[in-house]
């Protein structure tokens, strides 16, 4: 039988015992829209939930993809199975994403319990496709410990990542940007845990000096978390055993607040809004474009406004 048409319990279960050919063509169908896909999540439901999920954002030239790998490194020396999604910037031809897997991560390769797969955003502003949360519970029923979602880096639209990751890590470096930059594309908002990579540069600990500044000056209610500042240099694997203990520290704090439930709660409600209206814009797409294009035309004429025609839309009329 060819991969093709194969069933997808038997798909679902090989993938649940952790096959790694299984795995990739479960994301395939996550990726290509396939109609498989609601028997595809009806079947992993019941499996997922365990996987801790790591988003790593910062500006371009931060170091991400190096980061991730030597993160990566130091998750596999303390016995985690461990994913990686590389949410990649779109070929504007074939759709794609450009990188593919990341050659920073080719020290892995050989590894069966690291599974690494790039992502398009294929033009997602938020740097993450809307398919990213549905990869993710692939991965985490399949049973890796932890999934890593590492972002394109665009800058202020970044912030996407904080709404589809229990902990997310905000990489910084050294001339890059100061402060009130940072402050300004809303990272200190959003990061569990910031890094300052590269620290061997010159204004390393000026930029963590910086942020640990600007944080105190933010308002925090009694017993928040407060997100740690370190400092690595990825590139020589240092300081990634500090940055695993305060990811695993958090996890804890976000299991005994409640947060990692309140957290998940908004990350499935986003995620059916968004599974919603794609299905909605199939929908007038397949059938009701010619009826929109009537609707555009009567409010540039005046004779409806958007809300009584978004009513009408809406109702099927």
């Amino acid at each position: 039988m060819s991969r093709r048409a194969e069933p997808v319990p038997d798909l679902v279960a090989r993938a649940l015992g952790g096959e790694v050919r299984a795995v990739a063509r479960l994301i395939s169908l996550v990726e290509d829209e396939s109609p498989l896909l609601r028997e595809v999540m009806a079947a992993l439901a019941p499996h997922a939930g365990r996987a801790h999920v790591v988003g790593i954002t910062g500006s371009p030239g931060v170091g991400k993809s190096t980061s991730t790998n030597a993160l990566v490194a130091e998750l596999r020396s303390v016995g985690r199975r461990v994913a990686v999604l590389a949410v990649d910037p779109s070929s504007p031809f074939s759709g794609g994403a450009l990188l593919g897997d990341r050659i920073r991560m080719q020290d892995h390769d050989s590894d069966p319990d690291v599974f690494i797969r790039s992502m398009a955003s294929r033009g997602h502003l938020g740097g993450l496709a809307w398919s990213t949360p549905q990869a993710i519970r692939v991965l985490d029923a399949a049973g890796y410990d932890v999934v890593v979602v590492e972002t394109v880096g665009v800058g202020q639209s970044e912030v996407e990542i904080a709404g589809q990751a229990d902990t997310t890590l905000v990489l910084l470096a050294p001339g890059m940007g100061d402060g009130i930059q940072a402050a300004k594309a809303g990272i200190l908002e959003i990061g569990d845990l910031y890094v300052v990579n590269k620290a061997d540069r010159d204004g390393a600990e000026q930029v963590r000096r910086d942020l640990r500044s600007m944080m105190t000056l933010s308002e925090r209610s009694e017993g928040a978390w407060r997100p740690p500042v370190l400092t690595a240099i990825a590139q020589k694997k240092l300081g990634l055993d500090e940055v695993v203990v305060e990811i695993d520290r958090h996890r804890a704090w976000l299991e005994s607040s409640g947060e990692l439930d309140r957290r998940r709660v908004r990350r499935a409600r986003t995620e059916i809004e968004t599974i919603a209206l794609t299905e909605l814009r199939r929908r007038w797409g397949d059938v009701g474009r010619a009826g929109l294009d009537d609707l555009a035309r009567q409010v540039v004429a005046g004779t409806t406004d958007p809300y009584a025609a978004a009513d009408r839309l809406l109702a099927g009329d």
